[in-house]
């Protein structure tokens, strides 16, 4: 096995060990990318030298902390003190911040080694599509806006790589290439020195191959392991078709269906999860919220690079959808109410929700990354998900379900999906056939 082809908790445990050194499992890294990225294209900044650099320093260290030694990657939307963060706009083209955003310097402090930045949608919003393709069908993409750090983890060029999500762009990804995403609890790792959208809506999140890989990277930003242990036989599992179950496709359903049947067959308590009446309304709030939030951020580069800024952009700043006040309020009002109401579904009535990643496979081409439809329902709650691979669908892509915990409980949602993804993602190494 090369380097780059194990995972962060394997590469960690035998950098550990003095098995592997950094240096090692960076060279790897490069060679992979060297190899596969002028097709894939998930990246828009590495320095070979640099990161070579780094990793000759951490292995003169000794490896007591979390990451040291594991190279990441790093979305173009977040900060790094040592590469441009372009945020894929011509107006920011080779723009030094100078500075890590916060993810960026906890994850560095952990010992971490940034390997370079990926590939985005303009400004995670809209505009210009990340160069990025799907790795196991380059006709496809990858998914967004976290298209490079998603299809990067996929392709084994880096065992972990920072995303973030407003409406689905961590987990429509992950579910897109086949590998495990996080979105955490809505602030609960911090977004300074990453680019707004719509504020009350971005959450800083990561990539990884397995569901100890993504634990790492929580333990390093703060959100430490549950000790309580988890038992499938007699876990309530509530299936969520949501709302806008008319928008699933065949490998969606199929995928959904069998996860559930998997877990029902390993001892969980599988039921159907129907969401109250008013929840149905949150995917049109999402939209008036995400729209009109993007409008205050995107008021700077309107005002001082108009030109530059692309058409879809300035269509959200001069709110060419005509949201009101009145709905803006409205659907503030019914987040709000909402969340709670979510919540306390846990505990006496269930431990996690099962529910659809993406409708189904990626699409076709690179002018779409896909219908965030199965996303914006829980980023608007601001509740912590898992994406699961579960198999493939129909065109031989990868499909994703997800579990979705209560806020705040991420490190209990870790725990429950490391119990039961081996029951979904039964087949862990098929990505490392397709792709080697």
């Amino acid at each position: 096995m090369e380097p780059c082809q194990l995972g962060a908790a394997q590469a960690a445990a035998l950098i550990k060990s003095r098995e592997l050194s950094a240096e090692e499992l960076l060279r790897s890294c490069l060679e992979r990318i060297s190899a596969r990225d002028a097709l894939v294209r998930a990246w828009l900044h590495v320095e070979p030298e640099r990161a070579l650099r780094a990793a000759r320093e951490a292995d003169k260290l000794s490896p007591t902390k979390v990451l040291h030694g594991l190279p990441i990657g790093v979305k173009d939307v977040i900060d790094t003190a040592d590469y441009p963060t372009t945020q894929n706009s011509p107006i920011y083209a080779g723009l030094q911040v100078g500075r890590d955003a916060a993810c960026v310097a906890l994850a560095r402090g952990a010992g971490a080694l940034i390997l370079g930045k990926t590939d985005t949608v303009e400004f995670a919003s809209s505009g210009r599509k990340a160069l990025t393709r799907n790795p196991f069908d380059p006709a496809h993409t990858p998914g967004g806006t976290s298209s490079g750090s998603a299809a990067a983890v996929a392709d084994f060029m880096v065992p972990l790589a920072f995303g973030t999500q407003t409406s689905g762009s961590l987990i429509r990804p992950a579910a897109f290439n086949g590998i495990y995403a996080l979105k955490p609890t809505w602030n609960r790792v911090s977004r300074e020195g990453v680019r707004m959208y719509a504020a009350s809506l971005d959450t800083v999140g990561w990539y990884a191959r397995s569901v100890e890989d993504l634990a790492l990277m929580a333990q390093a930003l703060g959100i430490p392991p549950d000790p309580a242990s988890v038992q499938v036989r007699g876990l309530r599992v509530g299936v969520c078709r949501t709302p806008v179950w008319a928008q699933i496709e065949p490998a969606g359903a199929a995928a959904l269906e069998q996860a559930a049947k998997q877990l029902s067959d390993a001892g969980a308590v599988v039921e159907e999860l129907a969401l109250p009446t008013r929840f149905a309304g949150l995917r049109a709030a999402h939209t008036a919220i995400s729209q009109r939030e993007a409008g205050v951020a995107f008021l700077p580069e309107y005002v001082n690079a108009h030109a530059l800024l692309a058409p879809a952009l300035r269509d959200k700043v001069e709110n060419v959808e005509r949201i009101t006040d009145e709905t803006l309020l409205a659907s503030y009002a019914l987040a709000d109410a909402c969340r709670p109401e979510f919540d306390a579904l846990f505990g006496a009535v269930l431990d996690v929700v099962l529910a659809p990643s993406a409708p189904g496979e990626a699409p076709e081409g690179l002018h779409t990354t896909g219908n965030a439809v199965f996303n914006t329902l829980w980023t608007l709650l601001h509740v912590p998900c898992v994406n699961v691979p579960a198999g493939r669908g129909g065109k031989g892509l990868p499909v994703g379900v997800q579990l979705i915990g209560p806020r705040l409980a991420d490190a209990r949602l870790i725990a429950i999906a490391a119990a039961l993804a081996p029951f979904i993602d039964t087949d862990p190494q098929a990505a490392l056939r397709a792709l080697w």
